[in-house]
């Protein structure tokens, strides 16, 4: 699936790409008005495994680790240690003060292109809230401003209203349809969304 997006593909000088690989190795925290942010750690393995355990968060998305495994969820999060090491991808937990998990964040990014992507959930008691609406928008204004991005580039599934009329209400303009591919293997039709950093400014004025 990383290799199929973003579908717009317009190039940057290197020394541009490597800033940004610099901006994704520094991510410490991400802004929003839940709990605060930090990078998933191998030990918060068992927290995340419970929390993509609830159909309400993982159903939807195609990009957890799949079967659910405490193995499988352990090594999907050293797999973002070692992308944010190189600059290309981070993962993120939101936690509450008992330790629980009740949101994610995920990142793939392409420096080359200054492009990136964002995903995640919040959990079913926080849902419906406008936290999340919330939480996207804070966050993808970050990433254009503090990752210095051009394009954010999303999927969902074909049946994902609910994100497909928070994707519109942003600006993102929907691209095209791909088969996404799950960790397992299995597939997944989505729709391709994608947002310039013009277009996001423009929003705002």
């Amino acid at each position: 699936m990383a290799d199929e997006i973003p579908l717009t593909r317009n190039a940057v000088p290197e020394a541009r790409a490597e800033a940004i690989r610099a901006a994704v190795r520094a991510i410490s925290a991400l802004p929003g008005d839940t709990a605060p942010a930090s990078p998933a750690r191998p030990e918060d393995a068992p927290a995340l495994l419970a929390f993509f355990s609830d159909p309400a968060v993982s159903a939807p998305i195609y990009s957890i680790p799949r079967p659910l495994t405490l193995e499988n969820v352990a090594a999907y999060i050293r797999g973002h240690q070692a992308g944010q090491a190189d600059g290309v991808s981070a993962l993120l937990l939101r936690k509450d003060e008992a330790g629980e998990v009740i949101g994610y964040s995920e990142f793939h990014f392409w420096p080359q292109w200054a492009a990136g992507e964002l995903g995640g959930a919040l959990h079913p008691r926080l849902q419906s809230q406008g936290a999340g609406g919330r939480g996207a928008l804070a966050t993808f204004d970050w990433m254009f401003e503090a990752l210095d991005l051009d394009l954010i580039c999303e999927t969902s599934a074909l049946d994902n209203v609910r994100t497909a009329k928070l994707l519109e209400r942003i600006g993102f303009q929907k691209k095209g349809e791909l088969l996404s591919t799950r960790p397992d293997g299995t597939t997944r039709p989505s729709i391709v969304w994608e947002l310039t950093r013009e277009d996001w400014r423009a929003r705002e004025s």
